[in-house]
């Protein structure tokens, strides 16, 4: 078992953490962005990355995210973010979890891990046999459970914000949202839609979830795939799926006034937000919208109140608004104006730490 802390120049981030095991074949990089609101929380994406490179690449650019998420949220915790490489169908295993888990402990709690694609609650209850660094778990544990469902209500809320700000009325009602990924934070955001009055359409690259959410809500209409998504007479469209959604391509053809979702670095480049303004949609950033499954395993480190961590996630909207009236005031898109705030907060909090105490 062995472990390398390296720098990457240019990223910022104050420590990553390469994890390698031969016996049980873990391959894994844990990155924390900052430690000044506290330390760095953010689940562990098992994915099977291309390579190395790509790995490293997700993993810096989504720890830094969940910094900037746990700031804007008001949560006093820092930004991490960690990534299994394989297939989790095919490679998971206890040996595996377990040995992550010890590598998680060697950090002293920097970083505290929770669920992501492809990790689960149950997932977090076999690591937490290694590490005490470790939120998400099942109920049955005493944890959150499945953080997907106030990751769903938090953008949800995110959304209605930014149909306050476009239409004067929080209301989806009468309103067409499209879902792109229906697994687990899509298919809760559609439960809210559905029962707000919208009209929904979905779409996802795995069938079975189509057909769940058809099922438990008849009225909800299918496509075959996000191309003819996006091209729907969509008052919004919500990416719900992983990262990257939003490129030159899908922006010429949406038709949208606010894009709003769940996935995380929803944009494919710095310019892509400049292209949406320009067709006068409205952008609601991912991190600040899709902080509600942060927030409810946060809660967790405070003894775990579902209700504590909905009323919390409930002030998503309230963030929503002040980011896209600052965007408005200060003449800037919506993510720089989400990143004025955060970065505020972190200035702000994180030079308490400076001040000695006995």
């Amino acid at each position: 078992m062995s472990g390398l802390q390296v720098s990457p120049f240019g990223s910022g981030h104050e420590q990553v953490v390469f994890c390698q095991d031969e016996e049980t074949g873990l391959k894994a990089i844990v990155a924390v962005w900052s430690t000044a609101l506290g330390p760095g929380l953010g689940g562990t994406r098992f994915f099977p990355y291309a390579d190395e490179s790509a790995a490293l690449a997700d993993v810096l650019a989504l720890s830094r995210a969940m910094a900037y998420k746990a700031s804007l949220a008001g949560l006093d915790l820092g930004g991490g973010k960690a990534v299994i490489i394989g297939d989790p169908h095919r490679d998971k295993s206890e040996a595996r979890l377990r040995t992550y888990g010890r590598f998680v402990e060697s950090l002293h709690g920097r970083y505290y891990t929770a669920c992501d694609v492809g990790t689960f609650p149950e997932d977090m209850d076999v690591i937490a046999r290694e590490t005490s660094y470790v939120t998400g778990r099942t109920a049955a544990h005493g944890g959150a459970g499945d953080s997907s469902v106030l990751t769903a209500y938090g953008v949800f809320q995110g959304m209605r914000a930014c149909a306050e700000f476009v239409w004067d009325n929080p209301s989806l009602a009468g309103r067409t949202v499209g879902v792109a990924g229906v697994g687990k934070v899509g298919r809760h955001l559609v439960e809210h839609l559905v029962a707000d009055g919208a009209e929904v359409v979905v779409t996802d690259v795995d069938p079975d979830a189509v057909d769940n959410v058809r099922r438990a809500h008849p009225g909800v209409r299918a496509v075959a795939d996000t191309a003819a998504l996006v091209r729907e007479p969509l008052d919004v469209y919500a990416p719900c799926a992983l990262g990257g959604a939003l490129d030159d391509e899908t922006v010429a053809v949406l038709r949208a006034r606010i894009v709003c979702g769940g996935a995380n670095n929803q944009l494919a480049h710095a310019g892509t937000e400049d292209l949406l303004a320009d067709r006068g949609t409205v952008y609601a950033p991912d991190y600040c919208v899709n902080a509600g499954g942060l927030i409810q395993v946060a809660d967790e480190l405070e003894g775990f109140s579902f209700d504590r961590a909905k009323a919390r996630a409930a002030r998503i909207h309230t963030t929503t608004l002040d980011v896209l009236h600052r965007a408005k005031e200060e003449g800037v898109a919506p993510s720089t104006a989400a990143d004025r705030i955060a970065e505020q907060r972190m200035r702000d909090v994180g030079r308490l730490r400076g001040i000695w105490l006995p």
